[in-house]
This record gives structure tokens, C-alpha cells and sequence, in this order.
């Protein structure tokens, strides 16, 4: 995102609270160390101090991670008072950013979803009979996520039920544990669509197949991601979105099951996300969009896009040898899957300082992040 916006000499202050790859591009000019978004008001103290220290009111904010959304929405109208904010306030957010509200909003408006095992406690859950393979997982990713870099669980039997739900529930509130069905297939079957969203309707958008993450179970984040034209996913999102009155980018997950053939949705990402770059590649640029509406100039929307895969190396290559490894994957499909133009998430030969550092800082990565 830094790079197209800077491109195109719109300004940038880049903000981030641990080391950061894009400090070393040359598209930079300016960096700070932020509080964690997760600690709320000294992340917000810091915003407003940062507008008035830089004289930069009325700059818009672009948040890259699940708590900066939070930090933004909870105290949009404070921050309004410095800064062009288009994440929507928490009345909205709060429907993405608790999955339990994006299971109960769908639902009950006939959207499909992993079957849910509501419960109130692990005894009442076994009393549910449910079948297995079944998924363990936060309702509010972050809770859990930051202290175990773990996204969730895959449960096969009754034992690894009751012994990974006792796990879980020690470190957050079993209130926030979600139980579902698994859904089978992988990657292969896991798709997104992103569109930019505005009083009801899809302007614009891009779907992508996430063929390959990192872990291939429960991903931290997407290594492969080619586009896909499935005008179904835009129909249901378009529908989820107005639902909850959504305004600006988003990624919305959806895997799709092979014994009904369903795209079931699993979670709704309000902010930029790992690919979107890919987006950008093949023509259609979100984040420029998004400014351009904010700051109340016209938007562009192209008629057609360019044919472009996007692939995160750092992460792709040792995803694609265990695989190998493991026999789920022959080379010559990932030799098949490579062909064609990329986009590399961060490799640039015009901008080659963040690859490397990227490379430098991989131990720290792995480290801090899971990845």
C-alpha cells in the first residue's frame, strides 16, 4: 500500500509498533515507533499527539492490523477531530471483529456458515454429540492469537476435544470459544472476495483463490492467491456488508465445502490484508480508491483486469517443499501454479530494500509473528 499511494505523491507517515520491512523502502520518508494498537489509549494519545506534532489534520488513516481497526472505531469521533478516518465506527466493526456477531448476523439472514456448536461450557458441549472433525477457534482472534500464534485448532476425536477446549479456555474467556464443523478440502477450496463497499453496494472488488497458506491448515496469512472470476461471492458479500452498514475495503473469506458445494463464509477482515496487493496488480486499485473517496475526489473504477498471481516467497517456498515432502503436492503442479506474471508481496527490483531487510529479519518474524 505504501508503495502505489507514495507513487502516485501522496505523502506518508509510516506507523508501527515493532520493526517493519516497509521503513526500508524508498517510497519511506518518515517512521515512527507507535504504542501496540492493542494498548488502546496511548495508541490514541499518540495519534493525536502525531497530528499536532506534524501538522498533518485531515491525513487519512489506513489500519493494517485487527486492533488498530478496534483503536479506530472505538474512538472514531475523537480522532475525527485530527484525522479522516474511514474505518467505521464500533457499532458497525464490532460484526466482523467478534466472530460470534458475524455467525449470528449471517445466519439469521440466510447466509451460510460452518454448522455451530453453541454451548456453554465443555460439559454441555459433549452433551451436543457433535461430529467430528470439528475447529476450535476464538471469537476475537486476537485474544488468543497474540499470546499462542495459533489460529485455531483441527479436533479428530473426544479426547483431543476436551483436552485442547481445556487448553483454550485458560487463556481466554470461554465465552469467546467458537466449536464448528471442519470444513474439508484445504486451501484449494478457500477463496476471498474484496471490494470496496458504499451505501449498499459493491463499487468494485476482486475475488482471489487462496491456494496456499502458511501453515496449509490454519494460516497465518495467504502464500499463493491467484484471481477467480466468481460473481457468487460478490452476491453474498454485497449482502453481508449492507447487512451491518460497511463502509470501505475489506477482505471476505469464504471456503468453499465439496458435500454441498456451498461457499460458507468464515470471517470479514475491515482493513487491508496480506494480497491485496494483487489487486493492484492486476488493475484495480483499492487502497487509491478508498483515498480518492475519503478525501471526496471521484473514483475510477477499471472495465477490466490484467491476469497476475501473487505469491509471498519468504513464505510460499518452505510451504510448497513441505508439502512436497509430505506428498500432497507434486512439483510439477507448483511449477504449473508459477507460470504466468506475479506479483511478489514484497520483492521489487525497483524497491529491493524491504525483500532484504525481510530476509534479515526473518528469525525476528518467525519469532513475533508465527511466520
Amino acid at each position: 500500500m505504501l508503495r502505489t499511494l507514495a507513487r502516485k505523491g501522496i505523502p506518508i507517515i509510516l506507523l508501527d509498533h515493532e520493526f517493519c520491512v516497509s521503513k526500508y523502502s524508498k517510497f519511506n520518508k518518515r517512521f515512527y515507533r507507535s504504542p501496540n494498537p492493542s494498548n488502546t489509549k496511548p495508541y490514541v494519545n499518540f495519534l493525536i499527539e502525531l497530528a499536532k506534532k506534524e501538522n498533518i489534520r485531515g491525513w487519512i488513516i489506513f489500519p493494517n492490523s485487527d486492533p488498530a481497526v478496534y483503536a479506530l472505531s472505538r474512538y472514531k469521533e475523537i480522532l475525527e477531530d485530527y484525522y479522516r478516518i474511514p474505518t467505521p465506527c464500533w457499532e458497525v466493526i464490532q460484526n466482523v471483529y467478534i466472530k460470534k456477531e458475524t455467525y449470528r448476523v449471517a445466519e439469521k439472514n440466510g447466509i451460510s456458515i460452518p454448522k455451530l456448536y453453541e454451548h456453554n461450557g465443555l460439559e454441555q458441549l459433549i452433551a451436543l454429540n457433535p461430529q467430528y472433525p470439528l475447529v476450535i477457534k476464538p471469537s476475537i482472534r486476537d485474544h488468543f492469537y497474540s499470546i499462542t500464534k495459533i489460529k485455531a485448532f483441527r479436533i479428530n476425536n473426544k479426547e483431543e476435544l476436551i483436552k485442547t477446549y481445556k487448553r483454550v479456555r485458560a487463556i481466554i474467556d470461554p465465552a469467546e470459544i467458537l466449536v464448528q464443523d471442519f470444513i474439508p478440502g484445504g486451501p484449494k477450496n478457500l477463496y476471498s472476495f474484496c471490494p470496496f463497499f458504499k451505501n449498499g453496494k459493491v463499487i468494485t472488488g476482486v475475488a482471489g483463490r487462496r491456494a496456499r497458506q502458511h501453515p496449509m491448515d490454519f494460516g497465518h496469512a495467504s502464500t499463493f492467491v491467484e484471481l477467480v472470476d466468481l460473481p457468487e461471492l460478490k452476491g453474498i458479500s454485497e449482502k453481508f456488508l449492507g447487512l451491518i452498514n460497511f463502509y470501505g475495503i475489506a477482505e471476505v473469506e469464504f471456503m468453499k465445502d465439496p458435500r454441498d458445494n456451498r461457499y460458507k463464509l468464515i470471517e470479514v477482515n475491515p482493513r487491508v490484508w496480506g494480497w491485496h496487493t494483487l489487486a493492484i496488480a492486476a488493475g484495480l486499485d483499492l487502497p487509491h480508491i478508498l483515498y480518492q473517496d475519503a478525501v471526496g475526489k471521484g473514483i475510477k473504477v477499471p472495465l477490466t483486469l490484467k491476469k497476475v498471481k501473487w505469491v509471498r516467497l519468504v513464505t510460499d517456498i518452505p510451504t510448497v517443499l513441505s508439502e512436497i515432502m509430505k506428498g500432497n503436492m507434486k512439483i510439477g503442479d507448483y511449477v504449473a501454479s508459477m507460470k504466468g506474471k506475479k506479483e511478489d508481496a514484497v520483492l521489487s527490483l525497483k524497491d529491493p530494500f524491504p525483500f532484504l531487510a525481510e530476509i534479515a529479519l526473518l528469525p525476528y518474524l518467525w519469532k513475533k509473528r508465527g511466520f
